[in-house]
C-alpha cells in the first residue's frame, strides 16, 4: 500500500489527487496500519463521474460533489480507531484501517470491496479462487459501512464469500436484517421498518391520512416505500401519490423527474405533508426547485437527511414550509469536538480526504459559512487542479466542520468501531493477535454477533438481526433569528412504540401539528360515519349520518354503532345514546284521570241506585225487577267492573297485572248471568206457548245457572293464571320510551275469557230480544236487548283498535270499553226504572201496574181468539169465547203471593162488557205474569 509522506509540497499533494486511478495503492482514500486492518466505505462524493466518450472503458473514474457530512463520519471512524489504539481496550495491538470513496456508486464500492477480499500481505492484489475459505486471510478484518443500502447490499454480497463482518453506521433498508441472504452484515442503526413504523405513527396522531411520497429508484428507496404503505396501511394513512427520483446525479433524467414531482405535489391540492426518502444531494435539488415554485409543505424527513445542515443553509428554506425528521440517536461528541478542534495538527499525508478538504477551504476560502457547502460541492478535482494556487498555510475552519455534524451518524460510526475492537479484544484474550493469522473475519463475526458491551451507560448488542436498536429522535426545523436551526422534539422509543417528551413545551409543539391539514376528505364529525367513495383509497370518502337508534362517538369512524334498543335509543346523526324514559298510564296522566272520573262517576250512580231501589223496595217496579237480591249482585258487579279500571292505571306490577282481566272477567261474566236469568224469567211469564213454557220452567234454575255461568268464567281464568299468567314486561320497540306494560301472558286466554262473555251477552240478547214487546211500562227485554247491543259493538271497536294501539294509553283502550260496556248495560238495567221511581210514581202505583197488565193480557187473547176464528172458520169449529183478563182485586182468588193468576176461555172471545159465559170448552192453562 502506498503511504503518502507528510511534509510533501502542496503542489505534488494536487498533482497526485487530481489524477485518475492507476495504481490500487492510489484508490485508497485514507489509511493507516496495524496489526489489524479495518475496512471502511464512505460516500465521501456525492457522484461519479462517467465518460462521454466512445467506445466505454472500463476505467474507474474521478468523483464530484464533495459531501462534508459523509468526510465527517471517516474522520469519525479515524477518532474512534485512534482512541482505541490509545486505551487499555487492546493492550498491545494497534487497529489500522482503510478507507475508500465510494462516491454514493456501486462499481467504486465493488472495486473497494475486491481489495478487501484480496489476500494479505501478498504481492499484488490478488483473490484466490477457493472452495473453503476458513484459513483464507484478506487485507482486512472487518468493514465498516457503507453509507448508502444499495451499496451496502452488493459490498454485502461479496464479502458473504469470505463472512467478513460488514458493520454499517447508516445502512437501513428493512432487507439487510435477512441474515440468510447478508450472513456477515450487521449495522448499528435500527432498521427501517422501525423508522417507516415511527413516521406512521407520527402521521396518524397528527390526524394527517392523504400524504405523498418521494424516493429514490433504488433499492433503498423501493424497499422504504414498500415497508412505509404497509404502516401506513395500519394507521389508516393513504399515500396519494409516489415519485421515484432516480438513484444517481448523473442521470441525465433526474432534473426532469424532479419536475414531474413537483408538478404532482402542486396538483394534489389536498396533499399539504410529504414523506422524503432521499439522499441529501437529491433533496438540495428538490428543495431549491422546489422554493423557485413557492411550493410550501409539510416534509417528513428519513434519517438520510434529516439532520442535514448542507440542507437547512440553503437560502429561503423557511419558505418550503415546516420539515419534522427522524435521525439515529447520539451519544456524547465532546470528544469528537475536540478532535476537529486539533485537525490542523493531524498529519494528512495517508489521508487524500483531508488533503482534498484543505485544497477546497483554500479555493472557497472567500466565502462566507453559510454558502460554503455549496461552494465545496461545486467542484471537482479536475477544476481544482485548474484553479489551484500555492498556499502558504492551509485553511482548516473547523467551526465550519463542527457546525456540520449530523451527531447520529457520528456516534454510529463510532458505535461501529467499538463494536470490532470489542469482538476482537475477546478474540485476542488466549491469542497473539500481533500475528496477522491469529484469527480469520468470519472467527470475528460470530464474535461480534454474540459481543455485548457498555455505550453511554447503555448495554448495546447486536439483536438476533444483526442490528443495534438504539431509536430515533425526533427533529424539527426552526427559523431562528433568520437561521434554520435543527432542534430535538422528542424521542421515539422502538420497544414501547410510543414519542417520548423531554419537557411540556416540545409536547405542545408535536400536538400543534395538528394544525397542518393534510386529509382526502373532510372529517366526519361524532354522529356521522364515513362512506368510502368510488376512489380506490379508503381514506377519501363522504360523511354521513348514522342512522336512528346508531350512533358513534369519535371523529371519522368506519362505522355507527347500534344503541342497545332495550334500554336506549338515539336520533339521526346522533353522539351518543341517549338512556329511554319509562313510561306507563300514570295516575298524574290526564287522560287517566279522565277515566278514573269516569269511573268513580258509575260507581256514584251504583250507589244512588241502591239508595233509590232500598228506599222503594215495596214498590211494584222494584218488585218487578227481581227483587233486591238480583238487583245487589247486579250492581256489585258493575261495581267491580268499575273498580278493574284502577287496576290498569299506574305502574304495573305482577298482582295488578293477574288481578285486573280476571276481576273484570269474572264479575262481568257474573252480570251478565244475573241478567240472562232475568231475559229467561220474562219469557217465561209471557210465553203463551205450552212447549215453550214446559221447557222454560225446566231450563230455569236461577241459582245453578248463574254458579254455572260465573264458575266457567272463574275456571277459565284460574287456568290462565296458573298456566300463563300475565307479568310486568319492558316494552322497547317505541324509539324513545320504555313502555312498561302487564304482558298478557296468552292471548288465546284473554280471547277465550272475552269470548265467553261475549257467548253469555249473545245468549241473553236472544231472550231479550224474544221478550221486547212485552208491556210499555216495564219492557225490561227491549233494554236488555239494547244494553247488550252497546256490549257488542264496543267489543267489536275494541279488537281491531286493541291490535293496533301502542304505547302508554294501550289500557286506556281496554278502560274505555270497559266504560262503555259497563256504562250501557248499567243505564238500560236501571235507568228507566230509576226514572219511572223518582219521574213517574202515578206510574208506580198497584192499580196501574194492573191496568197496564189487563190492557197487555186483553191484547193477547184478542190476538189469539182471533188466530183461533180464522183457523175454525176453515175448519167449521166456533169461534172461541174470551176470558177473564186478570182478578180485580187482591182479595179475589187469582191473586196469589202479590202476582196476577188469569184464566182465559179457549172457545169465546170476550166483547166490550158482556159477561163471559160458562165455558164448555177446556181451560188454557194459569199463567203467572212477572214483568220487569
Amino acid at each position: 500500500m502506498a503511504i503518502f509522506g507528510l511534509l510533501m509540497p502542496v503542489l505534488l499533494i494536487c498533482s497526485n489527487i487530481g489524477q485518475s486511478c492507476r495504481s490500487p495503492d492510489d484508490f485508497v482514500g485514507a489509511s493507516s496500519p496495524g496489526d489489524i486492518v479495518i475496512g471502511g466505505l464512505f460516500a465521501i462524493h456525492g457522484k461519479m463521474l462517467h465518460s462521454e466518450g466512445k467506445p466505454l472503458e472500463p476505467v474507474i473514474a474521478n468523483c464530484a460533489g464533495f459531501e462534508v457530512q459523509v468526510f465527517l463520519q471517516s474522520l469519525a471512524m479515524v477518532h474512534a480507531i485512534e482512541i482505541i489504539n490509545n486505551s487499555t481496550l487492546l493492550p498491545g495491538i494497534k487497529l489500522g484501517y482503510e478507507i475508500y470513496d465510494t462516491c454514493a456508486e456501486v462499481t467504486r464500492a465493488m472495486a473497494a470491496a475486491l481489495r478487501f477480499l484480496s489476500k494479505f500481505n501478498a504481492s499484488k492484489d490478488l483473490v484466490e479462487l477457493r472452495c473453503n475459505y476458513s484459513d483464507y486471510m484478506p487485507r482486512v478484518k472487518a468493514v465498516i459501512g457503507a453509507t448508502y443500502s444499495e451499496v451496502s447490499m452488493s459490498v454485502a454480497r461479496i464479502l458473504n464469500l469470505q463472512l467478513i463482518p460488514q458493520v454499517s453506521h447508516a445502512s437501513t433498508a428493512e432487507i439487510l436484517s435477512d441474515k440468510v441472504r447478508f450472513p456477515s452484515f450487521l449495522r448499528t442503526v435500527p432498521s427501517d421498518s422501525y423508522q417507516t413504523k415511527a413516521m406512521a405513527q407520527l402521521i396518524h396522531k397528527s390526524g394527517w391520512n392523504w400524504i405523498g411520497i418521494i424516493a429514490t429508484d433504488d433499492d433503498f428507496g423501493r424497499l422504504a416505500v414498500e415497508s412505509f404503505g404497509l404502516q401506513a396501511m395500519a394507521n389508516n394513512v393513504c399515500i396519494a401519490f409516489k415519485e421515484m427520483l432516480p438513484a444517481y446525479l448523473s442521470d441525465s433524467t433526474i432534473h426532469g423527474k424532479i419536475n414531474q414531482a413537483l408538478e404532482k405535489i402542486v396538483k394534489e391540492t389536498r396533499v399539504n405533508v410529504i414523506v422524503v426518502f432521499l439522499r441529501q444531494f437529491h433533496v438540495i435539488k428538490l428543495f431549491r426547485k422546489a422554493i423557485e415554485r413557492n411550493i410550501n409543505k409539510t416534509w417528513i424527513a428519513s434519517d438520510n437527511w434529516s439532520a442535514g445542515v448542507k440542507i437547512s443553509t440553503i437560502p429561503n428554506i423557511s419558505r418550503l414550509g415546516k420539515v419534522v425528521g427522524f435521525t439515529f440517536k447520539s451519544g456524547n461528541m465532546s470528544s469528537f469536538h475536540d478532535f476537529l478542534s486539533n485537525l490542523h495538527s493531524t498529519p494528512i499525508g495517508n489521508n487524500m480526504f483531508l488533503r482534498e478538504y484543505t485544497l477546497l477551504m483554500s479555493t472557497c476560502s472567500h466565502i462566507k459559512d453559510q454558502d460554503l457547502s455549496k461552494c465545496i460541492s461545486n467542484y471537482t478535482l479536475d477544476t481544482l487542479m485548474q484553479n489551484r494556487t500555492v498556499t502558504s498555510s492551509q485553511q482548516w475552519r473547523e467551526e465550519f466542520l463542527i457546525a456540520n455534524i449530523e451527531p447520529g451518524f457520528i456516534h454510529s460510526t463510532m458505535l461501529a468501531v467499538h463494536a470490532i475492537a470489542h469482538a476482537i479484544r475477546n478474540q485476542c484474550q488466549d491469542r497473539n493477535c500481533k500475528d496477522p493469522y491469529a484469527f480469520a473475519p468470519w472467527e470475528l463475526l460470530e464474535e461480534l454477533k454474540d459481543i455485548k458491551f457498555t455505550d453511554n451507560e447503555r448495554e448495546v448488542y447486536f439483536d438476533s438481526h444483526g442490528d443495534i436498536n438504539t431509536g430515533y429522535d425526533v427533529l424539527v426545523w426552526k427559523e431562528i433569528d433568520g437561521r434554520m436551526v435543527i432542534t430535538n422534539m422528542a424521542e421515539y422509543d422502538l420497544e414501547q412504540d410510543e414519542f417520548i417528551f423531554v419537557d411540556e413545551e416540545d409536547e405542545i409543539e408535536f400536538m400543534n401539528l395538528k394544525n397542518v391539514q393534510s386529509k382526502c376528505s373532510k372529517k366526519c364529525h361524532p354522529g356521522q360515519v364515513k362512506k368510502v367513495s368510488a376512489s380506490p383509497h379508503t381514506c377519501c370518502y363522504e360523511c354521513i349520518s348514522c342512522p336512528e337508534n346508531y350512533y358513534t362517538n369519535q371523529s371519522d369512524m368506519d362505522y355507527c354503532i347500534l344503541c342497545n334498543n332495550r334500554t336506549h335509543w338515539s336520533p339521526v346523526n346522533s353522539s351518543t345514546c341517549y338512556k329511554k324514559m319509562i313510561q306507563y298510564l300514570n295516575w298524574n296522566d290526564w287522560f287517566a284521570v279522565l277515566l278514573l272520573v269516569l269511573s268513580a262517576l258509575g260507581i256514584v250512580l251504583i250507589c244512588a241506585i241502591i239508595i233509590i231501589f232500598t228506599r222503594n223496595v215495596d214498590t211494584p217496579v222494584v218488585k218487578a225487577s227481581g227483587g233486591l237480591t238480583v238487583c245487589y249482585v247486579i250492581l256489585l258487579c258493575h261495581f267491580l267492573a268499575f273498580v278493574s279500571t284502577g287496576f290498569f292505571i299506574g305502574k304495573p306490577k305482577p298482582y295488578t297485572c293477574k288481578a285486573r282481566q280476571a276481576l273484570f272477567g269474572i264479575s262481568f261474566a257474573l252480570c251478565i248471568s244475573c241478567i240472562l236469568l232475568k231475559s229467561l224469567k220474562i219469557l217465561l211469564a209471557f210465553s203463551f206457548d205450552p212447549k215453550i213454557q214446559k221447557i222454560l220452567k225446566c231450563l230455569y234454575k236461577p241459582i245453578p245457572i248463574a254458579s254455572l255461568c260465573t264458575g266457567v268464567q272463574v275456571l277459565i281464568c284460574v287456568l290462565w293464571i296458573t298456566v300463563r299468567s300475565p307479568f310486568v314486561e319492558e316494552n322497547s320497540s317505541i324509539r324513545r320510551v320504555i313502555i312498561l306494560e302487564c304482558n298478557e301472558g296468552s292471548t288465546v286466554a284473554l280471547g277465550i275469557m272475552l269470548g265467553y262473555i261475549a257467548l253469555l251477552a249473545f245468549i241473553c240478547f236472544i231472550c231479550a230480544f224474544k221478550g221486547r214487546k212485552l208491556p210499555e211500562n216495564y219492557n225490561e227485554a227491549k233494554f236488555i236487548t239494547f244494553g247488550m247491543l252497546i256490549y257488542f259493538i264496543a267489543w267489536i271497536i275494541f279488537i281491531p283498535v286493541y291490535t293496533t294501539t301502542f304505547g302508554k294509553y294501550l289500557p286506556a283502550v281496554e278502560i274505555i270499553v270497559i266504560l262503555i260496556s259497563n256504562y250501557g248495560i248499567l243505564s238500560c238495567t236501571f235507568f228507566p226504572k230509576c226514572y219511572i221511581i223518582l219521574y213517574k210514581q202515578e206510574a208506580n202505583t198497584k192499580s196501574a201496574f194492573l191496568k197496564m197488565l189487563y190492557n197487555y193480557s186483553s191484547k193477547s187473547a184478542g190476538n189469539l181468539s182471533v188466530n183461533q176464528s180464522s183457523l175454525d172458520s176453515k175448519s167449521g169449529t166456533p169461534p172461541i169465547p174470551s176470558a177473564n183478563a186478570c182478578c180485580r182485586t187482591k182479595g179475589d182468588k187469582n191473586w196469589l203471593n202479590g202476582s196476577c193468576h188469569f184464566q182465559a176461555s179457549g172457545y169465546k172471545e170476550m166483547r166490550g162488557d158482556v159477561p163471559p159465559k160458562t165455558s164448555t170448552g177446556p181451560a188454557v192453562p194459569r199463567r203467572r205474569l212477572s214483568s220487569i
